[in-house]
């Protein structure tokens, strides 16, 4: 066997090598192709092989590619950050340029910690987050996330920030029903404050939309508007965490858009160069950075490639593309019609127990049973099987986790939004030839079992 020399996820286990990509299409060295319907890891929101995108990476790298942000400022990373802050609705936002959605969240954490410490009030350095969430693969990220599975193997060198439950209607943690629960989930951050003291806690952290943690779990309408006055309250900084909402995935530019709610800090990343490059934000409002442009004026965190002109500019043409192709209300438009398309399949597929989401992030959870919502156990390992057939029929899936804590199965369906209504066709053709042959895989071996 050849030594290999780079870590792939799975060490020994072989690995198709993609030649080149076009909309929503992967093609591999063997001349197979792959209907990405996952945009890799819902990143590559605007497709592949984008050529206003190439062109813009190449005029850059003409000018400049890196110039160190203790040294200078550049014209992209510049108007990157207006264009960004003039995107949300409240148009008063900061950006803190960074090089992956791990490290905007972990740098909203530590924004939020500074500007208790800059007002006087340095007790206040908790973040509280949810359990059935994931902000990131970095200690303080993983530290904020309730991810069980992920923060496993690392649990001695996290930090121990709170959790509390998820608006998770299809399997309420509380056991109640929405309308009548009265956003109880909610009343929960209320519950946790009281118990730690909001003198304790900087922020809460949330992902709009719940993304691999619990499979696109999309709260009610009302639940945002509820969360961000207990934090008001409570004098409690909001972190919306768009890493995988953001930049027009669920429909709107910002997921939070879709609750009426400002968050106090937002971070984003994924979709935000489309995965043309890396770069990633966090987004920090006038009022969180007032007391530092009173005290130190230095934000403490700070990475090598913060602000890289190249990235700037890249993440510059792919906003441009989306907005000159109107790629947002195509996201809502496609979505929708995704969605009914999956929600007709699943009549169909006794295994699939909730089709849920916004836009194009969309997801399928899988249950034994519809009226109990019995999980299937974790060695049938349902979501792999599910993906692997999807993938030998190329057709590219991403996992996530379903039920309470990850102990279920569910996948994200969230293609480029350039997606049209005949790949979507073609899309949920192959999903729901993958579902059924997995099915039957599952009789074949509880019979054999017999």
């Amino acid at each position: 066997m050849k030594r290999e020399h780079l870590i792939k996820p799975v060490l020994g286990q072989p690995y198709a090598i993609i030649r080149s990509g076009k909309g929503v299409f992967l093609y591999d060295d063997q001349g197979k192709t792959y209907l990405d319907a996952s945009s890799g890891a819902i990143t590559a929101g605007i497709g592949h092989g984008v050529q206003e995108v190439i062109d813009a990476m190449a005029e850059q790298a003409g000018k400049v590619s890196f110039v160190y942000r203790s040294q200078f400022t550049s014209e992209p990373a510049e108007e990157l950050a207006k264009k960004l802050s003039d995107l949300t609705p409240g148009q008063d936002y900061w950006s803190f340029f960074v090089n992956s959605g791990s490290e905007a969240t972990e740098t909203a954490m530590k924004i939020a910690i500074q500007h208790w410490q800059e007002r006087g009030l340095p007790s206040k350095n908790k973040v509280i987050s949810r359990r059935m969430s994931y902000h990131g693969i970095t200690m303080g990220a993983l530290s904020m996330s309730g991810h069980a599975l992920r923060r496993r193997r690392f649990i001695s060198l996290l930090a121990d920030y709170p959790v509390v439950e998820p608006p998770y209607c299809y399997r309420c943690p509380l056991q109640k029903t929405y309308p009548t629960c009265q956003i109880a989930c909610a009343d929960d951050l209320a519950a946790a404050i009281q118990r730690i003291g909001a003198e304790h806690i900087a922020a809460f952290i949330a992902e709009p939309i719940v993304g691999a943690a619990g499979g696109a779990i999309t709260p009610p309408d009302d639940y945002y508007k509820k969360i961000k006055t207990i934090c008001e309250l409570n004098n409690i900084l909001f972190i919306a965490d768009e890493v995988m909402t953001g930049i027009g995935r669920t429909g709107k530019m910002f997921a939070m858009e879709h609750y009426g709610v400002e968050p106090d800090l937002i971070a984003l990343g994924k979709g935000m160069s489309a995965g043309y490059t890396p770069i990633a934000a966090t987004m920090v409002k006038d009022h969180v950075m007032a007391p530092i442009l009173q005290g130190s004026r230095s934000v403490m965190s700070g990475h090598t490639f913060s602000a890289n002109p190249q990235s700037a500019a890249v993440a510059l043409a792919v906003i441009r593309y989306i907005e000159g192709h109107h790629l947002v209300h195509a996201a809502h438009t496609r979505g929708s019609y995704l969605i009914a398309k999956l929600q007709t399949m699943a009549v169909g597929i006794p295994i699939i127990g909730d089709v849920r989401g916004k836009g194009l992030l969309l997801a399928i959870e899988f249950i034994q049973d519809r009226v109990s919502k019995q999980l299937f156990p974790p060695e049938a390992a349902i979501t792999t099987r599910i993906i692997d057939a999807a993938f030998h029929k190329g057709l590219l899936m991403y996992p996530a986790a379903g039920a309470i804590d990850g102990a279920g199965d569910a996948i994200l369906v969230a293609p480029p939004l350039v997606i049209t209504e005949a790949e979507i066709d073609l899309l949920v053709q192959l999903l729901e030839e993958s579902i059924r042959q997995v099915m039957v895989e599952i009789t074949d071996s509880e019979t054999e079992m017999i």
